[in-house]
């Protein structure tokens, strides 16, 4: 084995389901955080930015737990690491923040040894842990990943995105639980919803993979989760409903929420009167939001080169905020 002194990888953010592909489709987002790994006499964290504020700086850290289950599955033993990280992407939210600390824990304990195990492995690994691939297979690959898991190991096509797609996400100042947001969902749905469902993710898909952004308003409808999870994040059926007579290519609540996503013809010239429409739907709830113009990320989690030896912080200070 060859242990490397440290390694440091920038992981994008994610948006999932797209509407109706519920734990199926994800997008990685041009939204990111940073983490640094070392092999260390003692292990020590340095959490840095206000999304990591209360994080556990111990050995319970999901950081620490997935590199030990690389290190584990390759055979190897690094008992101690020294953890740095700082990320813009906000917890609990709908953009994936678990998947990517994941997928970043992943790929730099993995590449600190060498790299023994497959991008393959590490999406199986990462979605036993997250329960869905959409997420972690979006930002491990960059683009557009569609994928089904069989509970041991996932089936995964990557699309590139159209060059004129972007994103409008409006992200809510009030955190909402996952485990919340699945628990108001049926466990059983009428054929018709099923069938509603199949058939917009098929066309979905059809369109990212053929660029027909014009087929992407009709697609994005959903009957599975965003209809009973509509309560849970007001002004959400509003902007779902009448985002697309401002502008938007679509809208869908962004995973389990509370961001909203909206996707968007770059070129289009209605994005700020697209904006003013959502943050003033939100503003109207009380609710108090930003939002981020993101574009699509190409490229996924990256190993960033090594030979930088400026501290953590300095090095990715040109990043942050991008």
């Amino acid at each position: 084995m060859s242990l490397r002194e440290k390694v440091t990888v920038k992981i994008p953010a994610s948006t999932a389901n797209l509407g109706p592909g519920f734990d199926t489709l994800g997008m990685a987002l041009s939204l990111y955080a940073w983490l640094e790994i070392k092999p260390a006499t003692e292990t020590t964290f340095h959490l840095y930015g206000d999304h990591l504020t209360g994080l556990p700086a111990d050995k319970s850290n999901l950081i620490y737990q997935v590199a030990q289950m690389v290190f584990d599955e390759a055979g190897v033993s690094v008992p101690e690491l020294d953890i740095s990280m700082y990320s813009d992407i906000p917890l609990t939210r709908g953009l994936g923040s678990s998947a990517s600390a994941i997928v970043g824990a992943l790929a730099g304990a993995n590449a600190l040894i060498g790299s023994p195990l497959s991008n393959e492995k590490l999406l199986d690994m990462a979605t036993s842990l997250e329960k869905h691939p959409d997420n972690v297979g979006a930002s491990l690959f960059g683009g557009i990943i569609t994928a089904a898991w069989d509970g041991q190991s996932v089936d995964y096509i990557r699309i590139e995105p159209h060059q004129d797609l972007q994103t409008l996400v409006i992200v809510p100042d009030f955190q909402l639980s996952t485990s919340k947001a699945r628990n108001v969902i049926p466990q059983q749905f009428g054929m018709r919803d099923v069938v509603h469902n199949i058939s917009r993710s098929s066309l979905l898909v059809a369109a990212f993979a053929s660029g027909r952004l014009d087929m992407i308003q009709k697609a994005m409808s959903d009957r599975i989760h965003q209809p009973y999870r509509a309560s849970l994040v007001p002004g959400m059926t509003d902007i779902l409903e009448h985002a697309t007579g401002h502008g938007a290519l679509g809208a869908a609540l962004s995973g389990a929420g509370p961001t909203v996503l909206t996707l968007v013809d770059r070129h289009d010239t209605r994005k700020e009167e697209l904006e003013q429409y959502v943050m003033g739907i939100m503003k109207q709830e009380g609710i108090t939001a930003s939002a981020l113009w993101l574009d699509p990320d190409l490229e996924g989690v990256v190993i960033l080169p090594d030979q930088d030896e400026r501290p953590f912080l300095d090095r990715i200070k040109g990043e942050v905020g991008r």
